[in-house]
């Protein structure tokens, strides 16, 4: 929000619809009166931001589509978002375990390189098996739209397998390189410029971003799977 002009807003327009129903969507200008951007730090460093309205007045001409129709509009937005953040910048991923092994190759311990110890081995390998299992996903969901789907049940199990996997890379990367993979970009001594620890922080406020990862396998259970959903 403190970098963009203007942002999505969905707001009920029909108070006696369905749950689902009377919402509309308008694009706001962030320089109309009565809005309040405050920022909220990640423990990555990373911002995000929460948005207060104050008696906000946005004309019509701002309402996206239809009235009463943006849920329809935000479920497609959702998967998008959901797509890009479990499987988008999956180069970014491969560049970091290209790197980590890179770095089990060159260092030592004990007097052997670390790439030669069976455990450094097999998390590293399960990696690039991962890496490839995420690219797999990036591809269906993206054929999947390219058709004019919605993929909701496919974009929620990218985004869970995708977050859970930035999750897992730097996880073992910060256990391949010990007390070293706590370093913060910047320091003399970090391996491969902090990426890894950067990546194990950022990867954490991902896990909610777009829908958590308890709402995600909600809706795999019951839109994908059939399951009945959970009694109120």
């Amino acid at each position: 929000a403190h970098i963009t002009t203007h942002h999505w807003l969905a707001v009920r327009t029909d108070p006696n619809a369905p749950k689902h129903r009377g919402i509309s969507l308008f694009v706001v200008d962030f320089n109309t009166p009565g809005i309040t951007i405050r920022p909220l730090w990640t423990m990555s460093g990373d911002r995000t931001n929460e948005v207060f309205y104050d008696d906000v007045r946005v004309p019509a001409r701002d309402l996206v589509g239809e009235e009463n129709n943006g849920w329809s509009y935000i479920r497609e937005a959702l998967g998008v978002e959901r797509i890009g953040m479990g499987g988008g910048v999956a180069g970014e991923r491969r560049t970091i375990l290209t790197d980590m092994i890179e770095y089990a190759n060159k260092t030592e311990h004990g007097g052997k390189p670390l790439a030669e110890d069976p455990n450094v081995r097999q998390n590293l390998a399960q990696l690039a098996i991962e890496t490839s299992i995420r690219r797999l996903f990036s591809y269906r969901t993206s054929w999947l739209m390219r058709k004019g789907d919605i993929p909701d049940v496919e974009a929620a199990m990218s985004k869970v397998w995708g977050n859970e996997f930035d999750q897992r890379i730097g996880q073992v990367g910060t256990q391949i390189m010990g007390l070293y993979g706590q370093l913060e970009s910047g320091s003399r001594w970090v391996p491969i410029n902090g990426s890894v620890l950067h990546r194990h922080l950022f990867a954490v406020h991902l896990s909610y971003g777009g829908g958590s990862h308890e709402l995600m396998r909600s809706l795999m259970a019951t839109r994908g799977m059939g399951l009945p959903r959970e009694p109120r």
